[in-house]
């Protein structure tokens, strides 16, 4: 077992999370069960936390501050760590995305990221990060907090159908996130489209992409392939992926057509279980 007073609080957010946990409880003279307690919770995960084995979320954060009285302190920590958490390759483009006013998205192959259920990312997620899955879908439920903020992004998705047809972690994974889609359509800064199957060739061929606008910086256009993402701010690139994307969204079916698509295959594909049984 790690001991606590053996981490290097520089070493990451998350070992400085456990040093300053570890610290601030035994100032309050507390031991890990009794903290627990008080924010309702083990005093294994309290343990876990403290010697940086396991990924604090806001939520424990939050209860934390109000029980130490530490002014905000973990809630602030709680930002970084969790970006920690993501690939080191992805957290420039992270940091971006978190910046941006404008976000338009082409996916062809999963929902978009930032409108993924947490048992959807889990799904998908878990195939290639079993070991450290708790903290990768932390992680990616923290960046949709950027939908909720106060002058959040204005959020544009191009879904290619083919996302809605792949079964993710089952027939009810894939009905609560259809279903969720759905819920979001009356967001007023955030718009889906469905690019149908019938559309046959299209300006998406050689995979997803993210344009970023910002208000006082350059656009970004951003791509990845399996262990690297890649940003740039060309304008040749810029102005080609514009275009391309604008077409897309031509070619696709309207947001209330999408809609409309989205519960159709809901529905029909996902409705039921194999012993007829509906999915609630």
């Amino acid at each position: 077992m790690v001991n606590i007073r053996d981490l290097d609080p520089s070493a990451s957010p998350l070992d400085y999370y456990g040093f300053e946990l570890r610290r601030l409880r035994e100032d309050a003279k507390l031991k890990q069960g009794q903290l627990g307690e008080i924010i309702y919770c083990t005093g294994s995960l309290i343990g876990q936390i403290e010697t940086a084995r396991k990924v604090p979320t806001r939520d424990f954060s939050e209860r934390l501050d109000a029980a130490l009285g530490t002014g905000g302190l973990f809630s602030r920590l709680a930002g970084l760590v969790l970006r920690s958490q993501l690939p080191t390759w992805f957290q420039p483009y992270a940091e971006m995305e978190a910046r941006a006013t404008f976000i338009s998205t082409f996916q062809c192959q999963l929902i978009y990221g930032l409108l993924q259920t947490e048992a959807y990312a889990r799904a998908v997620l878990g195939v290639e990060n079993p070991d450290t899955l708790d903290a990768a879908v932390a992680a990616r439920m923290d960046r949709q907090r950027i939908l909720a903020r106060e002058n959040g992004p204005v959020v544009w998705v191009v879904l290619d159908e083919a996302s809605l047809h792949r079964e993710i972690g089952g027939r009810e994974v894939m009905r609560n996130q259809l279903a969720h889609l759905l819920s979001l359509r009356d967001w007023q800064w955030l718009e889906i489209q469905v690019l149908p199957f019938d559309t046959g060739q299209h300006a998406g061929m050689m995979g997803s992409f993210n344009l970023l606008r910002f208000d006082n910086d350059p656009d970004v256009h951003y791509s990845e392939s399996y262990d690297c993402g890649h940003m740039t701010a060309n304008l040749q690139v810029i102005r080609e992926r514009s275009v391309g994307y604008a077409r897309l969204q031509a070619e696709a079916l309207s947001p209330r057509a999408s809609a409309e698509l989205i519960a159709r295959v809901m529905e029909e594909r996902y409705g039921k279980q194999p012993d007829g049984r509906v999915v609630a």
